[in-house]
């Protein structure tokens, strides 16, 4: 521990996360108990109030069972680390490219309502709206295991704010999430495969604009699998980055072929389009959010783009955990 103060600290966070689950279960089963008990004295003794009172904390405590329980299913291989997160506009031009904007916009919201930290990595901005991509890091507990369920294609129905008509439109946007990996885990990149570029990181011009080509570009040559980095100012700090991007993109690559649910993730990155999404938003002329993968419904899209995504996220988890086991027990058989 004191020899190795990296290992010390993965060693760390790993203790604490098993300690508040651990805790959290005992927490949970201590105030059942106790809540138990109490509607049974209230009972006894005729306290109408009381119990109404204890059946709903029984109710708020049945609210907590579930979110333990879903937190239980975030146990595969990387579900704790961080993880990248890419938004490219679909066919469509500004409409699109303003829908990969909200998206964003959705994604940060949700990370900053549970304490997760954003950094933006590299973003391509659309001619007149939006971005045509947006590359963003993620940093927090389990930030991969929730937004893993996230990756496919969105697509957005509403009345165009950049069409002079008012007339309907429908927009498509992908998102692919793949984990930070770190220095444990060993992947082997050969110089001879990859494609290295430079170019000037895009920004507001003027005083501050980028006079050197800092930002980069790799391109893994037998994947055909391709990051960019341009946070920095220093070319040094932005390939680096841009190495573990594509060491993660690798990762999760490894990761899907072993995964039961990897081919319906890899079938939503085949087109931005009409066929292939995981998630409707209608803003008009009706108001609903359907997931089309667990039927999951909200009637308030301003909220779920607001960043309330918890219900989708978790039953697309149950879902991805729930046919890794049946694979699991039919392979068994």
């Amino acid at each position: 521990m004191w020899d190795d103060a990296e290992a010390a600290q993965k060693l760390m966070r790993e203790r604490n996360r098993l300690v508040s689950g651990i805790e959290g279960l005992e927490k949970l089963q201590s105030e059942v108990a106790d809540t138990a008990g109490l509607i049974e004295l209230a009972e006894a003794e005729g306290e109408a109030a009381m119990v109404a009172e204890g059946i709903a904390a029984l109710r708020a405590l049945a609210e907590e069972a579930k979110r333990q329980e879903i937190l239980s299913l975030l146990s595969g291989e990387a579900d704790g680390n961080d993880c990248y997160m890419e938004i490219n506009a679909g066919a469509g031009g500004t409409e699109a490219q303003d829908w990969a904007e909200m998206l964003l916009r959705m994604y940060t919201r949700w990370a900053e309502q549970h304490g997760y930290k954003v950094d933006m990595l590299e973003a391509s901005e659309g001619e007149q709206a939006g971005f045509k991509s947006v590359t963003l890091q993620v940093n927090g507990p389990n930030a991969y295991g929730w937004l893993k369920t996230e990756s496919g294609v969105h697509r957005l129905v509403r009345i165009s704010p950049f069409d002079s008509a008012a007339r309907r439109q429908t927009s498509f946007a992908s998102v692919w999430v793949y984990p930070v990996v770190d220095d444990s885990i060993e992947i082997d990149i050969r110089d001879a495969d990859l494609k290295v570029d430079t170019f000037r990181a895009s920004g507001a011009g003027g005083q501050h604009v980028n006079k050197t080509e800092s930002a980069i570009r790799i391109t893994h040559m037998p994947t055909g699998i391709i990051v960019a980095c341009q946070t920095d100012r220093s070319q040094h700090r932005n390939r680096a980055t841009a190495m573990a991007m594509l060491k993660a993109k690798l990762y999760e690559a490894e990761l899907q072929k072993r995964e039961a649910a990897s081919a319906v993730t890899e079938a939503g990155k085949t087109e931005i389009g009409w066929g292939h999404q995981i998630r409707s938003y209608v803003l008009a002329p009706y108001q609903m959010v359907k997931d089309l993968r667990t039927a999951v419904e909200k009637g308030n899209p301003d909220a779920v783009l607001d960043g309330d995504l918890d219900d989708f996220m978790a039953a697309a988890l149950a879902a991805r955990v729930g046919a890794t086991r049946s694979e699991a027990s039919a392979n068994a058989q």
